[in-house]
């Protein structure tokens, strides 16, 4: 038998990624901020999307400074989120309180994470609002890193090894998951009538 629930449920159905978003202020102060409505926008395009509440500290501070870093984190992490999911007053540093080391990014003055999987370093490329309800960024990557120790031989990540965070959302909480491996591997080639 089939149920129907509320619409705005859906993603307690879904899986979603999870991952740290870091920025800094025009003054250089550090912020770090989970976030899991994180989608990329078609291969082989360069662009981020990102759906933001308007007031969040994150959304300030890419505004300010057009920038920011998606870090990946493994769920060997799900402590450290939680500790920068809470909500705390501007001038805390999310780095302290969750004992997280920050790694020098390469083409953004925002910080990185380290010991996290992956790194995308990002730049604004343009912001579309819904007043009064939500934002949604879009970045582009201007430089995207990973720890070769979680890399296959063919250079896919190994994401049993790796385990990459994400979330499924409950009624009154969330369960932290990771990807699981059907052993069915299938090339691109096999989307495609007519040999094109």
């Amino acid at each position: 038998m089939n149920i129907i629930l509320s619409p705005n449920k859906r993603e307690h159905f879904l899986p979603m990624p999870v991952v740290l978003i870091s920025t800094a202020d025009k003054e250089g102060n550090r912020n770090i901020a989970p976030y899991a409505n994180v989608m990329p926008i078609l291969r082989p395009l360069d662009l981020i999307a990102i759906a933001s509440w308007l007031k969040r500290d994150t959304l300030d501070n890419i505004r300010s400074t057009k920038e920011f870093v998606i870090n990946v984190p493994s769920a060997d992490l799900v402590d450290e989120v939680m500790i920068c999911s809470r909500n705390y007053p501007d001038d805390v540093d999310e780095f302290a309180e969750a004992n997280l080391g920050a790694k020098a990014s390469q083409k953004v003055t925002a910080p990185s994470i380290e010991g996290c999987i992956a790194w995308m370093e990002c730049t604004l490329d343009r912001e579309v609002v819904e007043e009064g309800k939500y934002s949604i960024i879009i970045g582009k990557v201007v430089h995207l890193e990973v720890d070769d120790e979680y890399l296959a031989e063919n250079g896919d990540m190994d994401f049993e090894k790796a385990r990459p965070l994400s979330v499924m959302l409950g009624e009154t909480g969330m369960y932290y998951t990771v990807p699981a491996g059907t052993g069915d591997y299938r090339e691109y080639a096999e989307m495609f009538t007519g040999g094109n």
